[in-house]
C-alpha cells in the first residue's frame, strides 16, 4: 500500500477583525490505528471528594501523523510542556486538551495532572489496535438553557440576578434562549466490531453542583462512566465540550456560600443530567455502523489567528484551531476558549447543509492564548457575563464569527469544493434545447 503526505505551509493578511493567520494542511488514507486509556487525576488535598476525576485518552494514528485528544476533568488546563514531552515521548503530532469545565476540580495541580495525563498518553500509545470509525448526531429535549436572560431594557443579565419577572437562579426551568438539543457521537471499533472509544460531544456548563466544596467531575463524570458500563471494561468515553459559554443547565443544585456551610449539596442532579445524556449517548452509539472501506481518509488543517482586546486594544490574543475531516463527512473542530453556542448552531447548520456531520470540540487547546468567552456579536450587544463582562480581558466583537468562518472555509478546502484558480473549472454545458419528435396518428 502507497502511503503519502501532503505539507502546505502559506500566510497571509487581512484587514478586517482577523489580523494573521497561518494555515498547515495534513492528508493521509491509510488502516486507521486507535489507541485509548483512562487514568485517575483526582488531587490528594484537604477538600473532600465526592467522586473521582479523570484524563481520558484517544490516539488516531495515520501514517506517520498521531492526533492526541484529552478529555480532562477540569475547569480550564492548558500546558505548553505537555505537547512537546507527549511528542518527544511517544510522536504525538498534536496533542488536544479539552477541558469538560467542572467546577468542581479543586485547587490548582497542574504538575500533578500533566504526570497522569503523559502517563495515559503512553499507554494508549502502547495498547493500539487496527479500527474503524463512525458518527452520529441525536437531538433530545435540552438540558439545559441560555442562562443570559434579555431584560427590559435590551440587555442581558445572568440567569443568578432576578428581577420582577424572573426568579434567580431559574428553579422554574424555563428554556430561555437559543441551545443546542444535539449530542454528537463519534464512535471508535476495533475490526471485530467491539466499541472501544466513543466521543460525546455536547454543550453545557459542568456546574451543577458549582460551589458544593467537594471534588466532582460534576455531570460529564457521571454521563461518561455510564456509558463506559453501558459497552464494557475496554470502553473509554470521552466528554467532549461544545459551546457551553452561555448555556446552564435547567436541572441544578442550590449553592453553598462556604465550605463550612451547614447545607448539603444535591448530588441527585448531577446523576439526572449526566443519566440523561448518556442515555442518549448509548441509544445513539447502538445505532452507528462503520462503513465498509478499509481505509479511513483524515485530512486537516491548522491556522493561528491573531485578535485584540474587546475594551482593551493593546491586549493580543493568539488562537490556535484545528479543522478535521475524517471520510469527508466527519467535521471536527476545535476551539480553545468558551464559546457561545450561537456560534456552534450557526456553524453546525452551514456544514450539515454541506452533507456532512459536525462536532464543535470547544474549551480544546493545543497551543496558543486561551480566549476566555467567546461571544458571538449579538450576544456581545446584549452584554451580560462573558458576553460584554468578565475578568480576566474580553477577546474583541467578531472574533467568534472570524474563528467559525475559517473552520467553515478550511472545510470547503479540506473536501475539495473550495477552488484554488477561478471557475467555471471541468463544466460541460448541455443542449439548450430539449427535443421531442410528436408522431401523428
Amino acid at each position: 500500500m502507497t502511503m503519502t503526505k501532503i505539507k502546505i505551509f502559506y500566510f497571509l493578511t487581512v484587514t478586517i477583525s482577523l489580523l494573521f493567520f497561518s494555515n498547515k494542511v495534513y492528508s493521509s488514507t491509510v488502516s486507521l490505528i486507535a489507541g485509548t486509556a483512562k487514568i485517575n487525576i483526582t488531587p490528594i488535598n484537604d477538600m473532600p471528594i465526592h467522586d473521582s476525576l479523570y484524563a481520558r485518552v484517544l490516539i488516531l494514528e495515520m501514517e506517520n501523523e498521531k492526533l492526541a485528544f484529552v478529555s480532562v476533568d477540569q475547569g480550564i488546563f492548558t500546558n505548553d510542556r505537555l505537547g512537546k514531552i507527549c511528542k518527544e515521548k511517544y510522536g504525538i503530532s498534536r496533542l488536544f486538551l479539552s477541558s469538560s469545565h467542572t467546577h468542581s476540580s479543586g485547587t490548582n495541580v497542574s504538575d500533578f495532572v500533566t504526570n497522569q495525563i503523559i502517563k495515559a498518553v503512553g499507554q494508549a500509545n502502547k495498547e493500539t489496535f487496527s479500527a474503524r470509525i463512525s458518527a452520529g448526531t441525536r437531538s433530545f429535549p435540552q438540558l439545559g438553557f441560555n442562562r443570559l436572560i434579555v431584560r427590559e431594557d435590551g440587555h442581558s443579565r445572568e440567569s443568578w440576578f432576578s428581577d420582577d419577572h424572573y426568579t434567580s437562579e431559574n428553579p422554574e426551568r424555563i428554556p430561555f434562549g437559543p441551545v443546542d438539543p444535539e449530542v454528537g457521537v463519534i464512535k471508535i471499533e476495533d475490526l471485530n466490531g467491539k466499541s472501544r472509544a466513543i466521543i460525546m460531544n455536547y454543550a453545557c456548563h459542568a456546574d451543577v453542583v458549582c460551589q458544593n466544596y467537594e471534588i466532582s467531575a460534576d455531570f460529564p463524570g457521571v454521563a461518561c462512566h455510564k456509558v463506559e458500563e453501558a459497552f464494557g471494561k475496554e470502553m473509554t468515553c470521552l466528554f467532549m465540550q461544545g459551546a457551553a459559554g452561555d448555556i446552564e443547565s435547567l436541572i441544578i443544585s442550590s449553592r453553598r456560600n462556604g465550605a463550612t456551610d451547614a447545607f448539603k449539596t444535591d448530588y441527585r442532579t448531577i446523576d439526572r443530567v449526566g443519566g440523561l445524556l448518556a442515555s442518549e449517548t448509548i441509544k445513539l452509539a447502538m445505532s452507528l455502523k462503520p462503513t465498509e472501506q478499509k481505509e479511513t481518509d483524515i485530512k486537516s488543517m491548522d491556522d493561528s489567528l491573531k485578535f485584540t482586546g474587546r475594551f482593551s486594544k493593546s491586549e493580543s490574543f493568539n488562537i490556535h484551531i484545528s479543522t478535521i475531516l475524517i471520510n469527508n463527512n466527519i467535521v471536527i473542530a476545535t476551539c480553545p476558549g468558551e464559546p457561545f453556542v450561537r456560534l456552534q448552531l450557526d456553524w453546525k447548520k452551514k456544514i450539515k447543509e454541506a452533507g456532512s456531520i459536525p462536532f464543535l470540540f470547544g474549551y480544546t487547546w493545543y497551543e496558543g492564548t486561551w480566549p476566555n468567552y467567546i461571544a458571538d456579536i449579538q450576544s456581545a450587544a446584549r452584554g451580560g457575563y462573558g458576553a460584554d463582562q468578565n475578568s480576566p480581558v474580553l477577546i474583541q466583537v467578531g472574533a467568534g464569527e472570524s474563528i467559525m468562518d475559517k473552520h467553515l472555509e478550511n472545510y470547503f478546502r479540506l473536501n475539495g469544493l473550495m477552488r484554488n484558480e477561478s471557475g467555471p473549472v471541468g463544466f460541460k454545458s448541455g443542449s439548450q434545447w430539449v427535443i421531442t419528435e410528436l408522431k401523428g396518428k
